[in-house]
């Protein structure tokens, strides 16, 4: 029979389970030393056992097994656990991924992880663990995320992380850490993301950091940095922040003060083979710049101008003009030089894009699979929902599809109809039999929950949406024999919002004035129902807003999509999605010590969207952000709209978007009152 009925047997997976388990190997014993140590009081890992074969479905929570059934991924974020990280870790020779982040873990991270040749992912951030980092790490070859921050650790960065010569990802921020920035980093070129913030770091910044071409974020606010800033840095625009650190100084940062002779004086000299001071001199006196982190009131058509930064320190002391001229010269020297230095600024990642080619360089440009296994799963999610007549009892009727409309719809799932790829699903455009043009979301199954309560359950969910600002669901089917499950949206013949960004001067994808503030105001009513409880469904937090996420019909109406995707979805593919749109400026500043999202955390998404609107740029700028705060309206709004906006409305738009990112969430508003405040603007 060619025909599948499409939502019957979902992973359905047992026979791929036949290799009997590897009872009483290294790998079980291995990882009954892990448990006894990640959880000594057996509260949380009561499903690890002697017995057990850690490669079957749900017997090992958190481990997966890759296709030889070793170990590859162990999973237990936010599990509670409050014991230590087992040197016998290092016995799981095919591990790939480690996730302890979110727990309370405490001891020294043991130097033996640095045997995990495979490794690509180690999170374990936001424990309390103590001591130095190991210099051993800096030995992985494969190591590409490294999430250390939010723990007590001491010491220095170890110099040998500049081996890591595929480190996308180094985050080492709230710590103890002391000593200075090994300019051996700068020998990590695939490095896009260094977070060294809210440490005891001292010493300058290393000019070699501004040679790292990848690069796209460096945050060292608040240390006790000095020197001077290599002028590369501006490249970064945004994604430099060294904000609370008195004594350093730079030509073209509007948050530093300038340079002088004194600074120049007093950069701290480093012995790169230790990464200790080699002298030091005493600091001089600097005032903080005044802090750019405040609000204005943006709810008038003019505001004032803000009164413009300390521009100069003063300098105790009297220097003899010879050592002026001296200094001067060498400073001009330095600047020339380093100014024909480029930083990379390619801050575009996502995961899922409308055209073939983008995903092509998507997927190119992933720092790490997180995952490369297998779930397998012996249980059908429509078993008591299926009737012999081809009905669906459990969801509402209309919802299934065979697998020959799918197919036939889109030819077969032609490379030609496929609109985008990402690592666990595709888009295809189809042509259903009645002609509606359709959106055929393929999702591979081992990337969905594997329990079949949950997954029906956000099945469910998906079925109870509906809102003239959310790409409407018209049906589901899944395949057995290809392993894949369906999601049948209706089309948006528009593209993403992000095509309407970031845009040429003359370009037809400049939108005007109405149709920006018509976008934002139906992007609000969307996430508003979502976060609605109503008879038909529960509040929901969506978690990956994005602009990538909020789709054009074809009058230009805003469709936000993937709506209650993440409910069907394996938590690690979900953690994947997650930290790509933390990349991109979406993440709420307390998710990195919560590890939680709420409906504010989605409020924040919104606020960095409007502002992305108001400007026409999908990166924000320090000062963009800077100008949207003093109402310095004419720096802010997109110049291609020459002046056709009115002033009072892009005010209060404005002043919305601040509010919804202000730092603490409980000062953010509801998306009740955002929407009410829209109304308000409107008359």
């Amino acid at each position: 029979m060619g025909v599948v009925y499409c939502a019957s047997c979902i992973f359905l997976l047992a026979a791929l389970c036949g290799v009997p388990a590897a009872y009483g190997n290294a790998e079980l014993r291995a990882l009954m030393e892990i448990k006894l140590s990640l959880d000594p009081h057996d509260n949380h890992l009561s499903s690890w056992t002697d017995g057990g074969d850690p490669c079957s479905s749900g017997t090992f929570e958190g481990v997966a097994c890759n296709e030889h059934r070793k170990v590859s991924n162990i999973s237990l974020q936010g599990k509670g656990l409050d014991g230590k990280v087992s040197p016998a870790v290092a016995e799981l020779k095919c591990l790939s991924g480690l996730y302890l982040h979110y727990n309370s873990l405490t001891g020294e991270i043991p130097k033996e992880i640095a045997n995990l040749t495979e490794l690509t992912d180690l999170y374990l951030d936001v424990n309390n663990l103590t001591g130095t980092i190991p210099p051993e790490i800096g030995d992985m070859p494969s190591l590409q995320v490294l999430q250390l921050c939010c723990n007590q650790l001491t010491g220095g960065i170890p110099p040998n992380m500049g081996s890591l010569k595929k480190l996308s990802v180094l985050a080492l921020q709230h710590n103890r850490l002391n000593g200075t920035i090994p300019s051996r980093l700068g020998d990590s070129r695939m490095l896009k993301r260094l977070d060294l913030s809210f440490n005891h770091l001292s010493g300058s910044i290393p000019a070699s950091l501004a040679n790292i071409t990848q690069l796209e974020v460096l945050d060292v606010q608040n240390n006790s940095l000095s020197g001077v800033v290599p002028p590369a840095l501006k490249g970064l625009n945004g994604g430099f922040n060294c904000s609370n650190n008195p004594g350093l100084c730079g030509v073209g940062f509007p948050s530093l003060k300038f340079c002088t002779g004194w600074d120049q004086a007093n950069i701290i000299q480093v012995d790169p083979s230790t990464n200790i001071p080699k002298n030091t001199t005493n600091n001089a006196s600097v005032n903080s710049p005044i802090s750019s982190n405040f609000h204005a009131h943006c709810n008038q058509a003019h505001c004032s101008s803000s009164s413009k930064f300390m521009q100069f320190a003063f300098v105790s002391g009297v220097i003899t003009a010879t050592v002026v001229l001296t200094i001067g010269g060498f400073l001009i020297f330095i600047c020339c030089r380093r100014r024909k230095q480029k930083v990379g600024n390619t801050f575009d990642t996502s995961d899922g894009q409308l055209s073939t080619p983008q995903a092509k360089e998507f997927s190119r440009r992933i720092a790490s699979p997180l995952l490369n296994l297998e779930y397998h799963n012996g249980w059908d999610a429509f078993a008591n929902a299926y009737d012999r007549n081809g009905g669906f009892q459990e969801f509402p009727l209309g919802f299934n599809y065979h697998l020959e409309d799918v197919g036939s719809a889109t030819q077969y799932f032609s490379k030609v109809n496929l609109l985008g790829k990402s690592k666990f699903s595709a888009v295809y455009k189809g042509i259903l039999k009645d002609g509606s043009v359709v959106a055929v979301k393929s999702i591979n199954v081992t990337y969905c929950k594997s329990e079949e309560a949950e997954f029906v359950k956000g099945l469910n969910l998906l079925t109870s949406l509906r809102h003239e600002n959310l790409v409407k669901l018209r049906g589901f089917c899944y395949s057995k024999e290809r392993g894949e499950f369906f999601l049948v949206y209706n089309f948006a013949p528009n593209g993403n919002l992000s095509q309407y960004l970031d845009v040429q001067d003359g370009s037809s994808h400049i939108l005007d004035w109405t149709t920006r503030v018509t976008i934002i105001n139906g992007i609000a009513k969307g996430i508003l129902y979502l976060h609605s409880n109503q008879p038909s469904k529960p509040s929901i937090v969506h978690q990956n807003i994005s602009i990538k996420k909020v789709l054009m019909d074809e009058n230009l109406e805003p469709l936000i999509s993937d709506s209650g995707l993440l409910k069907l979805l394996a938590d690690d593919v979900v953690f994947s999605a997650l930290k790509f749109s933390a990349a991109l400026g979406y993440m709420a500043p307390e998710y990195i010590t919560t590890g939680r999202f709420t409906e504010k955390s989605d409020v924040y998404a919104f606020g960095v969207i409007i502002l992305q609107i108001l400007s026409g740029r999908s990166k924000l700028s320090h000062l963009m952000r800077l100008a949207a705060e003093t109402c310095r309206l004419e720096d802010f709004i997109d110049p291609y709209l020459r002046g056709k906006f009115f002033d009072s409305e892009a005010a209060k738009l404005t002043e919305i978007a601040l509010a919804c990112t202000h730092e603490l969430p409980d000062l953010r508003p509801t998306m009740e009152a955002v929407v009410e405040e829209l109304k308000a603007c409107d008359s």
